[in-house]
């Protein structure tokens, strides 16, 4: 450990020394000479750099280096208004990515090359503007927020080597950029309805004032649900207020509120869906959770070559879930309930520099902050129906938890020409504490859990011909250990529960190209081994440990390809595009070594063979958007024994999935919106639970329409 800490210090002193020779001032000129002006010359390789930014981040994106990694970017703009926050319209643009659906806006269940179960995205980090969108970042990495799509400009995505840039979680980030406040006043609004008694309303208002800009927005969703007991509402709000100090200083505070109240209608097992997917097992379950982030960011553009960036961020959420305790199975009436409260304040600092030198090569260094609390009580109440904060009842459980988390990092990009190597080190500290005060297990865990993380990354890149380059990386990254890892209210963990992080070292290379104005493309072959998995052991009857299990190795081919119809049209009216695109990913998965018998060489849950998506976009043409995607997922085990549960099969079946959404522009302020998700009115599931293996059925068809109006 201390030679990996010594070995980040060297790669920060290097990178810096280098950078720093490099920005040497050059020899004064001689006598009788004239000093000539810079001039700026776009290199060879930025040639149709429009077409690229609209598939792919830029190599340098603010204060980050992206340049060798596998990114994708989706920009909103270009796409009719998806309504209801539906994520299937955003997602089928980005490879691999797998969505576990459920009928009701709870929380998002996202997984990527087989690297661990979708529930609630543990294993991605989701970002808004940079910032952990998680319940607790470290601790608890759920998501139980998804910010409303019309207020988001575009959506990035970031394969091996994100860790490096932004914290914990193996791959990939996705980031939601937010919209920035408007150069002009203009206002919106916009009024849905749909199947199940859908009403949607999202409204907002953007402008400057002076060295002042602001936007403000307002969205509010409701719906009775396919299912009984499956209504749920969702409120959420936006505020971002904008100073310009001077031309260089940039001060902005951003606002975001959320709540989201939602029953939950019950999972069911194989049979019973076949039989019916449309009952309820739970018709008294629900799900409260609210949210509210403040987040102040400066911003100075010191001058050409260096720009620094430095946020602060604090908030709160809540997760409170109801579910009801019955006498018997075949009992109707419930006899009374459990409330489970989980509480989140967190705070965040974010600083980085960014330093160009050289001809297109730069040096950016930063460092993280963060700290959380977050308590975990139950109670046990004979009413079925208690509220949300009620009391009544007897303590079941209570766990005072806390976490802690540094980071420093940096990353040097040098430029030879068309040549490029990015270096990157970052070096992350993790502390959670833990203390159960009740617990329904004889032993109470109070304990102090403390991991350094030394992470190391390469990725080499080489431009040529017009527009096209390769790309290979090889970055470190590791999952952090939870709280559940060391304490739950589910089993007793033994003394001395002591796992080491999971960690992930990725390969990946590739190609990309914009070689043709409209035209993109990338394909890429990558390996992540995955060594440690954290898994839960019996030791006895009462006692389990979370313990390192075992290895995995996924491999696999990413590919994506878009291009502009429309291109092929001399005669296609002015800014009017018509984009098909298609992605395909392959994905081998296997444990290579387990101390669990039997496991070695099987398949890892959520590890599907194939993931196909492709559609078509019309835009821009008599004021129309139009757009139909298609994702067919195969088969995939849920768990990583491969096998059943009771007479459940061990497998989630292949699916194919459309959906047709559209927007049509009929004067200048008025448009009417449109849509169709599962257009076939497939009956699947996507989701299933590992403790009994019960399903959670995905949405049948949906329909929805309604109008917008903008000044």
């Amino acid at each position: 450990m201390r030679a990996k800490c010594a070995a980040i210090g060297g790669v920060l002193l290097l990178s810096g020394a280098l950078a720093c020779a490099a920005q040497r001032a050059p020899p004064a000129a001689p006598a009788g000479h004239t000093k000539l002006s810079r001039v700026l010359i776009h290199p060879a390789y930025q040639w149709n750099w429009s077409t690229r930014l609209r598939h792919s981040m830029p190599e340098i994106s603010g204060t980050e280096i992206t340049v060798t990694r596998k990114t994708t970017v989706v920009k909103l703009n270009e796409l009719p208004p998806i309504v209801n926050n539906q994520p299937r319209e955003l997602f089928d643009r980005m490879p691999g990515l797998v969505l576990a659906e459920q009928q009701n806006p709870v929380n998002l269940n996202l997984s990527y090359r087989g690297l661990g179960n979708p529930q609630e995205s543990e294993y991605i980090l989701l970002l808004q503007d940079g910032i952990p969108m998680q319940m607790d970042w470290i601790g608890f990495p759920t998501v139980y927020y998804l910010p409303n799509f019309q207020s988001i400009a575009e959506v990035q995505m970031i394969r091996g080597g994100s860790g490096l840039l932004y914290g914990p979680e193996p791959e990939p980030v996705i980031n939601f950029v937010s919209r920035e406040p408007g150069k002009t006043t203009g206002a919106r609004t916009e009024q849905v309805f749909g199947s199940n008694g859908l009403y949607s309303t999202y409204s907002s208002v953007s402008g400057p004032a002076g060295r002042w800009a602001y936007r403000a927005d307002f969205s509010h969703r409701q719906s009775s649900g396919q299912r009984a007991n499956g209504d749920y509402t969702v409120d959420a709000g936006d505020l971002e207020l904008g100073y310009r100090i001077d031309q260089r200083e940039q001060l902005t505070l951003a606002v975001h509120a959320y709540s989201l109240e939602s029953g939950m209608a019950g999972l069911m097992t194989r049979a019973a869906f076949e039989r019916n997917p449309d009952q309820t097992t739970t018709p008294q379950d629900r799900d409260w959770s609210h949210r509210y982030t403040a987040v102040l960011t400066y911003r100075n553009q010191m001058d050409r070559d260096n720009r620094f960036v430095q946020k602060l961020w604090t908030g709160y959420q809540d997760l409170i879930t109801r579910a009801d305790s019955y006498a018997g199975a075949l009992t109707p009436v419930a006899t009374g309930a459990t409330l489970a409260a989980q509480k989140f304040h967190y705070t965040g600092l974010d600083g980085r520099f960014l330093h160009r030198w050289g001809h297109g090569s730069a040096l950016t260094v930063g460092y993280t902050v963060y700290a959380s609390q977050s308590p975990y009580t139950q109670i046990n109440s004979p009413d079925p129906l208690i509220a949300p904060y009620g009391q009544s009842g007897s303590l079941f459980y209570n766990d005072e938890r806390r976490s802690r988390y540094v980071a420093v990092f940096a990353e040097n990009l040098f430029r030879f020409g068309r040549f490029h190597v990015v270096t990157s080190a970052r070096l992350d500290h993790e502390q959670l504490d833990t203390r159960e005060t009740a617990a329904p297990h004889p032993q109470l865990a109070d304990a102090v859990y403390r991991k350094t993380i030394p992470l190391f990354g390469i990725g080499i890149g080489n431009d040529f011909g017009r527009g096209n380059e390769t790309y290979l990386n090889v970055s470190e990254g590791y999952r952090p250990v939870r709280y559940f890892d060391l304490a739950s209210p589910f089993s007793n963990l033994a003394p001395n529960n002591d796992p080491q992080p999971t960690r992930y070292l990725t390969y990946e290379a590739g190609v990309h190209g914009w070689p043709l104005h409209g035209f993109y493309y990338d394909l890429s072959a990558f390996q992540v081994n995955v060594r440690n998995r954290i898994e839960s052991e019996q030791l006895t009857l009462t006692e389990t440990v979370n313990v390192n299990t075992g290895d995995m190795r996924n491999r696999g081919v990413e590919a994506e390809g878009s291009y502009d119809l429309f291109r092929l049209w001399h005669a296609a009216p002015s800014g009017a595009h018509l984009t098909v695109f298609a992605n395909a990913s392959f994905l081998s998965a296997h444990f290579t070594a387990s101390r669990i018998p039997g496991q070695l060489g099987k398949v890892p849950a959520y590890a599907p063979r194939y993931v196909l998506k492709g559609g078509v976009t019309l835009r821009g043409l008599s004021g129309l958007k139009l757009s139909l995607i298609v994702d067919a997922v195969g088969s995939q085990y849920y768990q990583d024994s491969d096998q059943g549960v009771g007479s459940n099969p061990p497998r989630i079946p292949a699916y194919t999935v459309a959906d047709l959404t559209a927007e049509y522009a009929f004067s200048r302020r008025w448009r009417l919106i449109g849509g169709i998700t599962n257009l076939t009115d497939r009956r699947y599931y996507s989701r299933v639970f590992l403790f009994g293996g019960m399903l959670e059925p995905a949405l049948a068809r949906q329909f929805y329409a309604g109008v917008a109006y903008h000044l």
